[in-house]
């Protein structure tokens, strides 16, 4: 569960349940929902956590293609996408170790 007053539940809730289940060596989650906050579909929400951008590195994904990763973090968070107000929008980079060690090889050249 998120901390008593947090003033980030959301992200509290999705880094929590990404670490359990996917024991990342790296994770980036980046919350971008005040460039979408004047979206005609965010017109009344209060939410502050609709739209986030998530990068994980995690072994859990060896021998699974992207759209299998994608459905992975999808049923971690399914609960963060069906609440009123949860998350609109998710955008992910899913690598393993050695996938993110050669991109950062290779952005290094």
């Amino acid at each position: 569960m998120a901390e008593a007053g947090s003033q980030t539940p959301m992200e509290d809730a999705m880094r929590r349940k990404i670490i359990e289940a996917l024991a990342p060596a790296s994770l980036e989650v980046f919350n971008d929902s005040d460039a979408h906050a004047h979206h005609k579909a965010m017109r009344g929400s209060t939410s502050r956590e609709t739209h986030f951008r998530v990068f994980i590195t995690s072994d859990a994904f060896k021998s699974k293609m992207q759209p299998a990763r994608h459905r992975m973090v999808y049923a971690l968070l399914k609960d963060e996408m069906a609440t009123e107000g949860g998350i609109h929008a998710l955008q992910l980079r899913t690598r393993t170790v050695e996938e993110d060690e050669r991109a950062k090889a290779k952005e290094a050249a």
